[in-house]
């Protein structure tokens, strides 16, 4: 028992020094976040949405991992019985969201179109409110040569137009013989839609991220095991 209670008593003090620093990471990036940026902009909103899950899950991590120490430390059924639930409840919730994400992999295009919607509303707006966001959004088209959101550069409305604009212009040597180009308006832009880039991301890295979980799982369910294991042991005392 004793070198059971060792061994998790390492095994659950690494999930709380992970979920010290995601805490403390989160906590900075709120606070840091709220203060530099607008809080009505939409760049803002994404950033501290982010951050506050963060908070959440840091929160979560660090209060399982302190129970399965205590619980080990003070071979506590109750703590133990607690750690179990609460770590069997986010092996659950892992294996569903794997499961979700590997099914439905190929309507994730669909997914992201919908969400997208209040941004293109946000790139033809001419009130200045989402500057900050336009502008980070032109640079996220130069670096990946793609256009506007959905339907290219319809969905900056009337700022495309606007006197000396340089929105979504192909700055690539002879644009006019490039695959990447198009003209329009009497200019020449790149042709593919930015959500075409986006979409190929998150797929890319869609199963590194199902492989973290499962990866995640496994170990979590070792730490079911051997916590209902000492749970066992220590009610036969």
């Amino acid at each position: 028992v004793k070198r059971l209670l060792t061994l998790l008593t390492c095994l659950y003090f690494l999930p709380q020094l992970c979920g010290s620093i995601i805490l403390g990471v989160s906590i900075w990036i709120r606070v840091s976040g709220s203060q530099q940026v607008n809080a009505r902009s939409h760049t803002s909103t994404i950033l501290l949405a982010g951050a506050n899950l963060l908070i959440a899950v840091g929160s979560i991590i660090m209060v399982l991992g302190f129970l399965g120490c205590c619980g080990a430390v003070r071979e506590s059924r109750c703590m133990l019985m607690l750690f179990f639930i609460g770590l069997l409840l986010i092996v659950i919730l892992q294996v569903t969201g794997g499961i979700l994400g590997a099914v439905y992999k190929s309507q994730v295009e669909l997914a992201l179109n919908l969400t997208l919607m209040p941004n293109v509303e946000a790139l033809q707006s001419t009130t200045g409110e989402y500057k900050d966001y336009q502008d980070s959004f032109q640079d996220f088209q130069k670096e990946n040569q793609c256009c506007g959101l959905q339907r290219g550069p319809e969905d900056w409305g009337k700022n495309f137009n606007k006197p000396s604009s340089k929105i979504c212009q192909c700055e690539v040597e002879k644009p006019s013989s490039s695959d990447l180009c198009i003209s329009y308006a009497d200019r020449y832009i790149y042709k593919k839609p930015c959500a075409q880039v986006i979409v190929k991301i998150i797929e890319d890295n869609l199963v590194i991220i199902m492989g973290i979980a499962f990866g995640l799982a496994v170990i979590e369910i070792l730490g079911l095991v051997f916590s209902m294991t000492l749970y066992c042991q220590i009610g036969r005392k």
